[in-house]
C-alpha cells in the first residue's frame, strides 16, 4: 500500500505562485503583439539610458561634464560615463549645430542621418528618445499618485466629497485636452517645469474617475467589510485594503500614456510652444524640417530624411508603447479571464 504523505507547513509557500508566473503575466507573454511592443519599447529605453554613448556630446556638454575629449565619456571606470549616462547637465541636451546653412545636407561621415536647419538629426532623435521618456516618466508618474489618492477618496466617501470631486473633473473634461494644455503653457511660459505642470493639472482626472469606478465595486466585496468590522481605520482600509484590488485599468492605462504624452509634447514643440529652440525633441527636430518636408519641383524627394528619420522614430514609439498597452490591459482586465 502507497503511503500517503502528509502536507507540511512549508508545501503552500512553495506552491504558492509568484508573480512573474501568474495568470495575467502568462497571458502577456504569450500576445505575441504585447511582447513586439515590449521589444520595441526595450529598445527605445536602451536608447534612452546609453544616449551619451550613442550620440556623443559635444562642445559645451564636455565643458560642462570637465572633460576634454570625448572618448572619456566612453570609460566605464571614470565618474565622467555615469555623470553623463545618468546626470548630464542640460547642455548636453541641445542640439549640435553643424552648419549654419538652412539648407538640409544629405546622411554623411559628419551626421550620420543629415542636418535640418544645420542641426544633427541623429542626435537630436537619440536624446530626444531621452527627453521623451523622461517628461513620460515625470508625468505619468504624478498624475498617476494624484489620481489614485483623489480618485481613492472620492469613491470610498461618496457623498458630497464625491459630488465635489467630480464637478471639479467634469469642468477639466469640458475642455479639449490638447488646447486646455495649450493655453496652460501659454500663460505659464514654456519650459520644462511648466509643460510638466501643465500635463499634470490636465492628466489626473482621468486616472480619478477611473480610479473611483473601480473602488465602488470594490468597497462593496465582504472583504472590505470585514476589515471595517475589526475596526481598521479609514486610510489603512483605502491604501490596504480598496486601492491595491483597484488598480487593473488605471495601471493599463498608464501604459498607454507613456507612449501618448511624448507625442503630445511633440505636438507642441512643433508648434512653438514646448522646450527652448534647439533642445533634443522629436517636435522641435520636425519643426526643423517644415520648410523641407517637400523638395524643388526638379527633385521632390530630395530632402526625404528631414521628415523620415523623425517620423518613423515616432511612430515606432508610440507603435511599442500601445502594443504593450493593449497587452496589458487585456492580460490584467479580470472581465476579459
Amino acid at each position: 500500500m502507497a503511503m500517503t504523505t502528509l502536507p507540511t507547513a512549508r508545501q503552500p509557500l512553495e506552491a504558492r505562485e509568484s508573480w512573474w508566473n501568474s495568470r495575467p503575466m502568462r497571458k502577456l507573454r504569450r500576445n505575441p503583439l504585447g511582447m513586439t511592443g515590449f521589444v520595441f519599447v526595450a529598445f527605445f529605453a536602451l536608447v534612452a539610458v546609453f544616449a551619451p554613448l550613442i550620440a556623443t556630446p559635444r562642445e559645451n556638454c564636455l565643458r560642462d561634464l570637465n572633460l576634454s575629449t570625448s572618448t572619456q565619456v566612453r570609460n566605464p571606470l571614470g565618474g565622467a560615463f555615469w555623470q553623463a549616462i545618468f546626470m548630464p547637465p542640460q547642455s548636453c541636451y541641445q542640439i549640435p549645430r553643424l552648419s549654419f546653412d538652412d539648407t538640409p545636407t544629405p546622411p554623411g561621415k559628419t551626421a550620420i542621418l543629415g542636418t535640418s536647419r544645420g542641426y544633427d538629426i541623429f542626435y537630436g532623435l537619440v536624446w530626444g528618445t531621452r527627453t521623451s521618456l523622461r517628461f513620460a516618466v515625470i508625468i505619468v508618474g504624478i498624475t498617476l499618485a494624484l489620481g489614485i489618492m483623489i480618485g481613492a477618496i472620492s469613491g470610498y466617501y461618496g457623498g458630497w466629497v464625491d459630488n465635489i470631486v467630480q464637478r471639479f473633473i467634469d469642468v477639466i473634461f469640458a475642455f479639449p485636452g490638447f488646447v486646455l494644455l495649450v493655453v496652460l503653457i501659454t500663460i505659464l511660459k514654456p519650459s520644462v517645469s511648466t509643460i510638466v505642470l501643465a500635463f499634470s493639472i490636465t492628466g489626473w482626472a482621468g486616472y480619478a474617475r477611473i480610479v473611483r469606478g473601480d473602488i465602488l465595486r470594490t468597497r462593496q466585496l465582504e472583504y472590505v467589510d470585514a476589515a471595517r468590522s475589526l475596526g481598521a481605520r479609514d486610510s489603512r482600509m483605502i491604501f490596504k485594503h480598496v486601492v491595491p484590488n483597484s488598480l487593473t485599468s488605471v495601471i493599463a492605462t498608464a501604459v498607454l500614456d507613456f507612449g501618448t504624452i511624448p507625442l503630445s509634447i511633440a505636438a507642441i514643440s512643433f508648434l512653438g510652444l514646448g522646450l527652448p529652440f534647439g533642445y533634443a525633441d522629436w517636435g522641435q527636430v520636425m519643426a526643423f524640417a517644415r520648410t523641407w518636408m517637400q523638395g524643388p519641383p526638379s527633385a521632390p524627394l530630395a530632402y526625404w530624411y528631414v521628415t523620415f528619420f523623425p517620423a518613423i522614430t515616432i511612430v515606432l514609439f508610440s507603435l511599442g508603447w500601445n502594443l504593450l498597452g493593449s497587452a496589458a490591459r487585456d492580460a490584467f482586465d479580470p472581465r476579459s479571464r
